[in-house]
């Protein structure tokens, strides 16, 4: 029997620390693990017993990459459980902070993380030395993205403006106008960002995933929505645990998510454009188009492409939001502590976020739930490493690493950020 076994002890700069192992016999990948090793942060028994108040700037500070996504799902599963919705300008508001997350944290996937992949450089400090405008146009873009998270958020990395109920403080107008000419230049370089990663040369490899994301109602959705899949699935949040269940495997401490006597799911990018490709801009859907992705975009290795033009996107609806504002007459609406369980689910941009909070009659979180991005897809990860890699093995062993590696930083930025740095080994003992 012959066995290889492809072994990468860690994956650095991931939500948590983890290893890939994957082990073929006889020229067929057998299994593919996506190790996740680091102890629990415990965020969930953190909340408990602190005021609902509290909880996005707690929950913001879950993850670095995308702050925005965890405190909204905070504050909207919040007002779920109090009987409020905001609308009007303070809903308008929500969008355009998570325009400013979706484009810094795309781009800086993209350009940073991923696009070395396909041009044959270990890491962006390489591929800058041969392609600076390149680069230096990712850095522009994002830096777009991050100039609406500081003046909305506060601050650029784990904002302090956002509450439950809007915000501490609205911009003026003229506050917006500013980021509105900034935008303007940054449309132009996303536009550019479709059309130069449309040019990557891909494998012809594609998966029939269930996707899974927020269907937005006439809009492209960032965080409300019911949760859709590409296979009928249409509930509410308050709906999820009915239909998914977390379960723990052995090699890691990550749980993992799957849709009730259906199996694994992808969330993110990929999900979202197949569900609400419709719901993009006008000039998105065309640039999509132009980038040949079709209605659904089955094969990973072009996600990269799709993230481009949610970029682009962001940036068309921050400018509409922008063009529309109205200042609102509060800055928030009134909340009184009540006894009850809210649910929320909002788009992160690795993919869908789910919250539910337990609130006691005093204001005071009793129980929390958070279902990440990360655990959602880590089982279709390991179906990708299962499905693809078996036509890699005669590959010499850096190009083999290569494509494992690429594989896993084809779906989540958090698991994809130093995997470049990785060590690795390949056992192809006999």
């Amino acid at each position: 029997m012959n066995v290889k076994t492809i072994k990468v002890d860690q994956l650095a700069r991931v939500e948590g620390e983890g290893a890939l192992k994957v082990i073929a016999r006889d020229g067929v990948v057998q299994s593919a693990e996506l190790n996740i090793f680091e102890p629990p942060r415990f965020f969930e028994a953190f909340l408990r017993d602190r005021m609902y108040t509290e909880a996005p700037d707690i929950t913001a500070r879950i993850c670095g990459i995308c702050p925005v996504a965890y405190q909204m799902s905070a504050v909207h599963a919040m007002e779920n459980a109090l009987g409020v919705a905001v609308d009007g300008p303070l809903r308008e508001l929500r969008r355009l902070i998570y325009c400013g997350e979706w484009i810094e944290s795309h781009t800086l996937h993209i350009y940073m993380l991923h696009a070395p992949d396909f041009l044959g450089y270990a890491g962006a400090i390489e591929m800058a030395r041969d392609h600076a405008d390149i680069v230096r146009r990712g850095l522009d873009l994002k830096r777009a993205g991050n100039s609406i998270i500081a003046l909305l958020g506060g601050r650029e990395i784990h904002p302090i403006n956002v509450r439950v109920g809007g915000f501490y403080r609205t911009p003026r107008r003229r506050e917006l106008q500013p980021l509105a000419e900034e935008l303007k230049r940054a449309r132009d370089f996303a536009l550019a960002t479709v059309r130069w990663t449309a040019g990557f040369d891909f494998p012809d490899v594609a998966r029939d995933y269930e996707f899974v994301a927020l269907r937005g109602d006439g809009e492209y959705p960032f965080s409300q929505g019911r949760i859709a899949s590409s296979r009928g699935l249409d509930i509410s949040a308050a709906e999820y645990d009915e239909h998914f269940e977390e379960t723990h495997v052995e090699h890691s401490t990550a749980l993992h998510a799957h849709i009730k006597a259906r199996g694994p799911y992808l969330t993110g990018p990929l999900a979202r454009y197949a569900l609400n490709a419709a719901s993009l801009s006008p000039l998105a859907r065309e640039a999509a188009r132009e980038a040949g992705l079709g209605t659904v975009c089955a094969n990973p290795f072009r996600s990269i492409i799709v993230r481009a033009v949610e970029v682009l996107y962001a940036c068309d609806e921050a400018l509409r939001i922008i063009d529309n504002y109205e200042e609102p007459e509060r800055s928030a609406v009134d909340l009184d502590a009540r006894a009850a369980t809210g649910s929320a689910a909002t788009e992160a941009p690795r993919g869908m976020l789910y919250h539910r909070y337990q609130l006691s009659a005093d204001g005071k979180i009793a129980d929390a739930r958070i279902i990440p991005p990360t655990s959602q897809n880590q089982p279709s990860i390991e179906e990708d490493l299962k499905t693809f890699a078996t036509a890699w093995l005669d590959l010499p062993d850096d190009a083999l690493r290569h494509r494992c590696e690429q594989t896993i930083r084809n779906h989540d930025p958090c698991i994809s950020c130093a995997t470049h740095f990785l060590r690795f080994e390949i056992d192809r003992g006999g």
